[in-house]
């Protein structure tokens, strides 16, 4: 096992950058076929449905074998899985530009899927590996959420123009090269490591994840054209029932789980769980409704679609590595309850939005929502991972990365079904009025963000946080 933490500080910065790449590569991928979904529905009749699963069926898959990866990874090696996943994704990116029907380009996204849980998870364990002092981490997880920003504010106005020019099929050919790239970069300058004491896997607590996160995403998607108390939908949420209540008998019965049941005793990593959902919803959200109002109701075409887009992207760029510093410095109450406030007020400026609404409005509730989303990432990374042991840091950094991917496809499930249970709701002022609803949802979002930003924060949190470590590890140092 090579330990990742004694580098150079030089070597420690090219591990993070070029770790980083999967994190932009994943990025970019999300923010530019956001741009494409139009063009996609027009050029396959898909409806607003079938859109959804375009984005869903992609972080469903990642989000349901993230941690198998992180297992995966400390058995076989990190370097090892990263190159794995980097060449899955790629060949199933390229598989994606080729997709003769929405049919088709869903499967493909979820072999896609697949490939990106061994990306980011992987990923962020060798840089929790690596910087091993947790203000320094806190500032490396501030560059990570940095990088999420460029691909973010490239991501629109990459994904637009190729749309405009070359077609929405080349969103995915641009992986290609880009892998190509990083997996040479990773199998030249990333030292491998492995886990001291693997983590032995989990086949069946694997199945009851993929149960329930499909399941729900599932049921919150279809739920609004096959009806809420139809078989179907009411078998989606009973086979997610099911599954949640076989994870909770079945794993703490395992010497190794898929996921250890008791990090939820330390109040500041359930807290962050549970804020990461909400988050990444709301951002999931925000993006799949607003990809479609500027499209659908302002009429713009995708390149200027992304581009109107990059205020908030430039906004999470800038405070990404300032959310790093604070919480390096202070903690991640402050930048905790500021994005907190920011995605209340973004979100509400936009409930009710029409096709005359001033561009300005539209640009100010922008700038204030990348702000929240540039501060969010790092504190409720740190907040996970925080008085865990170092063993138990990629682990628990897994279920974190868990957590947003799940939240990103339910925030677009969650406003898809609102927006499509609106009567009349396929385009121009119908949508933008069908959309009222979900930005209110989003609102509401930020207030429960705000609530457990505070609880995770308490001092009755930090002193649940030493109680857990000590049961997880009485004689382990802390993360």
């Amino acid at each position: 096992m090579t330990n990742t933490g004694t580098l150079s500080r030089n070597r420690k910065i090219g591990v993070l950058m070029i770790c980083s790449m999967s994190l932009f590569m994943v990025g970019l991928d999300v923010t530019a076929m956001n741009v494409a979904l139009p063009a996609i529905g027009r050029d396959m009749q898909a409806d607003v449905s079938w859109l959804q699963w375009t984005v869903s069926a992609y972080t469903v898959m990642m989000a349901s074998f993230l941690m198998f990866a992180g297992s995966m990874a400390d058995r076989l090696g990190r370097k090892r899985t990263l190159i794995t996943g980097m060449s899955v994704f790629s060949a199933a990116s390229l598989l994606c530009s080729f997709a003769p029907n929405v049919e088709l380009l869903v499967a493909f996204r979820v072999l896609q899927g697949v490939g990106a849980s061994m990306l980011n998870p992987v990923a962020m364990s060798i840089i929790t590996n690596t910087f091993v002092e947790p203000r320094e981490r806190a500032q490396a997880i501030g560059v990570w959420g940095a990088v999420f920003g460029v691909s973010m504010a490239l991501g629109p106005v990459v994904g637009g123009g190729l749309v405009s020019t070359l077609g929405w099929d080349w969103i995915f050919l641009m992986n290609v090269p880009l892998g190509a790239a990083a997996i040479g970069l990773i199998s030249c300058f990333v030292p491998e490591s492995k886990a001291e004491t693997p983590r032995r896997f989990d086949p069946v607590g694997q199945v009851l994840m993929v149960g329930l996160l499909a399941s729900v995403t599932f049921g919150i998607i279809e739920g609004p054209s096959a009806g809420w108390e139809s078989p179907l939908i009411l078998g989606a949420f009973s086979v997610a029932v099911v599954s949640l209540a076989g994870l909770l008998a079945y794993e703490p019965q395992r010497d190794q789980p898929l996921i250890d049941l008791r990090f939820f005793r330390s109040i500041p990593f359930s807290a962050s769980i549970t804020l990461s959902v909400a988050a990444f919803a709301t951002f999931g959200g925000f993006l799949f409704l607003n990809t479609l109002y500027l499209q659908e109701v302002r009429g713009l075409a995708p390149l200027e679609a992304g581009l109107a887009v990059v205020p908030l992207a430039l906004m999470t760029v800038i405070m990404s590595p300032v959310s790093g510093r604070i919480t390096g410095r202070e903690g991640p109450r402050k930048p905790l309850l500021i994005a907190s406030a920011t995605t209340i007020i973004s979100c509400g400026m936009l409930v009710g939005i029409g096709a005359g609404t001033p561009f300005a409005w539209l640009v100010v509730a922008y700038v204030i929502f990348g702000t929240g989303f540039g501060l969010v990432n790092a504190p409720i990374t740190n907040a996970a991972v925080s008085g865990m042991p170092v063993s138990q840091a990629g682990v628990a950094a897994a279920v974190a990365t868990t957590s947003r991917q799940f939240g990103q496809a339910v925030g677009v499930a969650i406003v898809g079904a609102i927006v499509t249970s609106h009567p009349g709701s396929s385009t121009g002022a119908d949508l933008a009025m069908a959309s009222h609803g979900a930005w209110w949802a989003l609102a509401a979002s930020g207030v429960g963000m705000l609530v457990l930003g505070l609880v995770a924060t308490s001092s009755t949190a930090r002193e649940s946080a030493r109680r857990t470590r000590r049961e997880l590890d009485p004689d382990a140092a802390v993360a």
